[in-house]
């Protein structure tokens, strides 16, 4: 067989194939799946969660947040943050007093040279301890948040959903998103751990109940 031959024979199959797809129907997809699982403790379990994935969570109350902010960009000797636009005023307000605050629209060049981006999040999920980013208001682009070496990253409590599917329902599937579980890290083929190759090396998250 010539390889014209052997060309329209294969294109020959593939167009019968495709008519043969347009007379079928679409299947539906069945959706019985259990989509919460209830916690007795919901925002202690996502803590633990987190917790487990080696990053450090602290609750805190509603009006103490700028402050644990502070607290933890001092002890991790940040001195230039950046905010993205969309965060809570007051974080500006308290931090700018003590520290540098970079332009939320910097370049990766000057990304390099931020110590610590501080965000906003969109959900948290407790069954599997990940915090999703949507980059909506508070929450930065992509580039912002996976430079500098340290995310302090600011859930609510009503943001937390039980697991995965409900999770998902409450995000906008056209959004870019972010799926965070604990601090960047991947291994070598001898199974060692390096972290901040990817991302942030360091994840605090401050969890608040809303005000």
């Amino acid at each position: 067989m010539s390889s014209n031959s052997a060309r329209e024979a294969v294109l020959g199959r593939v167009r019968r194939a495709l008519r043969d797809a347009e007379r079928t129907p679409p299947s539906s997809v069945p959706r019985d799946y259990r989509r919460t699982r209830p916690q007795a403790d919901l925002v202690g379990t996502f803590c633990e969660a987190v917790a487990d994935y080696q990053a450090t969570v602290d609750r805190v109350a509603a009006d103490a947040v700028a402050p644990a902010i502070a607290a933890t960009a001092r002890a991790a000797g940040a001195r230039r943050l950046l905010i993205p636009d969309g965060a809570p005023q007051t974080w500006s307000d308290a931090l700018g007093e003590e520290f540098e605050l970079v332009d939320p629209e910097a370049d990766t060049a000057a990304l390099e040279q931020v110590d610590a981006v501080i965000t906003t999040a969109a959900v948290g999920i407790a069954s599997t301890g990940t915090i999703v980013l949507d980059h909506g208001p508070g929450q930065g682009r992509r580039a912002a948040t996976l430079v500098p070496d340290l995310h302090i990253c600011v859930v609510g409590e009503s943001q937390v959903s039980d697991d995965v599917p409900a999770a998902l329902s409450r995000l906008d599937p056209v959004r870019p998103m972010t799926f965070i579980s604990g601090p960047s890290a991947t291994s070598d083929i001898e199974l060692n751990r390096v972290e901040g190759v990817h991302g942030p090396r360091t994840l605090h998250v401050l969890v608040h109940p809303d005000a």
